[in-house]
């Protein structure tokens, strides 16, 4: 998928948002009303539209002042044991055990 969205095995639907996503980070000031019409023709609501934006804006904040801040990059090992939590437990610190914990 991340080599070509046109041919991968995603639905027209999630296609339709990644496209959308994609102008959101390459070129917001063109977004119109016929990108938020495509979207909720394939399906989307307002909130999921809205969520999609803020996503796509936060990580571009985020990466923005990481790189500028000077932040070290985490190691491979952070980024994997991030990524079973996440697996595990979900994207939400609230549905998380507390650090240290030995919980899973």
């Amino acid at each position: 998928m991340l080599a070509d969205l046109e041919t991968s095995g995603l639905s027209e639907a999630e296609k339709t948002m990644l496209r959308f996503v994609r102008k959101v980070n390459e070129d917001s000031v063109a977004v119109e009303p016929d990108d938020i019409a495509a979207l909720h023709a394939a399906g989307f609501s307002d909130e999921a539209i809205y969520y999609a934006i803020t996503v796509c804006a936060l990580f571009n904040f985020y990466n923005r002042w990481i790189d500028a801040s000077g932040v070290h990059p985490m190691s491979d090992a952070a980024h994997a044991a991030g990524a079973k939590r996440s697996a595990i437990y979900g994207y939400s610190r609230s549905s998380q055990p507390a650090p240290g914990s030995n919980t899973k």
